[in-house]
């Protein structure tokens, strides 16, 4: 039992909690990138090591908007229309769940997320920001109506003001969503802050019956930490990438994630190999993970992007140079 004005914590360090569920976000936040430019092959092999860890959710990337961003630049995961999934995972006659991310302001929803009859995926993963929450809870209503699962993904939590962040939480309450996630998309939060903010998803979902999720940034190399911490206090929807690879300084890693729980149902053997045989060999081909330039964005809780500019151009280990243009 915790003291002060935290409550009870859920589970321990040496048992295993049967309603943690884990998402791997590879695809999906690893297409952020190289715009989704991922072949068919390199999709497969993610889906079945998912299968043969016993991972409970795969998402494969986003439903974009068509009129917003087009073939030419962005690849099929940018959409994943459903026979570009099919042709990954057929009828998907596994245990895995399949999963896809729509943008609040970013998708056409009403008509390119089918009816789940129509659709090998099992959820929707509504993301948005604080002004786009009337949409984003139109999203969720479509998607629950059309009967999939649904979660809504409040990002970059770091900076949204704690009155607003209430008042948010007390509308999710009454939604027809399933899962709310804390999403550190800067990767600002310490796991304290962690701690702090599950303290108010608790109370306020509490007789909900909603979940509550974790996805995080690893730019203060605090993305496998902070998951823990929100699984300790609760959290029972955790997001993982393999190799951590995603945007930036990337997400908390799968093995990680794997390794620390002790439900024998994952198996990290196939996650290893998975990241032995694509990974290591990717990473000489693109350039995520921890640096100076994300910490530094992190640590001042700004978006990454410029940090990710500076890695992609002649100056990228200029760090005190970066560090002074961003304190002005």
């Amino acid at each position: 039992m915790a003291k002060g004005k935290y409550k009870e914590t859920k589970g321990s360090l040496i048992t295993y909690r049967p309603d943690i569920k884990i998402i791997d976000c590879t695809v999906r936040d690893g297409g952020l990138m190289n715009s989704h430019q991922f072949g068919d092959e390199f999709v497969k092999r993610i889906y079945s090591t998912c299968v043969e860890a016993g991972v409970n959710y795969m998402e494969f990337g986003y439903k974009a908007s068509k009129k917003m961003f087009t073939r030419d630049k962005f690849g099929a995961w940018k959409f994943c229309d459903e026979d570009d999934i099919r042709r990954v995972v057929g009828e998907n006659k596994t245990d895995l769940k399949l999963c896809a991310m729509a943008d609040a302001e970013r998708t056409d929803y009403h008509t390119d997320i089918l009816p789940k009859q129509k659709s090998v995926l099992d959820c929707i993963r509504v993301a948005t920001y604080i002004n786009q929450i009337p949409t984003a809870l139109d999203m969720v209503k479509d998607a629950h109506d059309k009967g999939y699962e649904t979660t809504i993904n409040l990002m970059a939590v770091s900076v949204v003001p704690e009155s607003e962040l209430f008042e948010a939480l007390e509308i999710f309450a009454k939604s027809p969503v399933d899962v709310v996630y804390i999403v550190d998309s800067f990767g600002a939060f310490y796991p304290e802050q962690i701690r702090g903010l599950m303290a108010h998803f608790n109370k306020i979902l509490k007789g909900s019956g909603k979940e509550i999720g974790i996805h995080t940034h690893n730019n203060q190399q605090l993305g496998f930490a902070n998951t823990i911490e929100a699984l300790i206090w609760g959290a029972s929807r955790v997001d993982a990438t393999m190799h951590g690879f995603g945007r930036g300084a990337g997400n908390c890693a799968l093995e990680l994630l794997l390794g620390f729980l002790k439900n024998p149902a994952y198996d990290l053997r196939p996650v290893l190999k998975c990241v032995e045989e694509i990974f290591v060999p990717l990473k000489k081909e693109i350039d995520w993970g921890y640096s100076i330039p994300y910490m530094i964005t992190g640590q001042l809780n700004e978006h990454p992007r410029s940090a990710m500019e500076l890695r992609d151009g002649e100056n990228k280990d200029k760090y005190l140079d970066f560090y002074d243009k961003m304190l002005e």
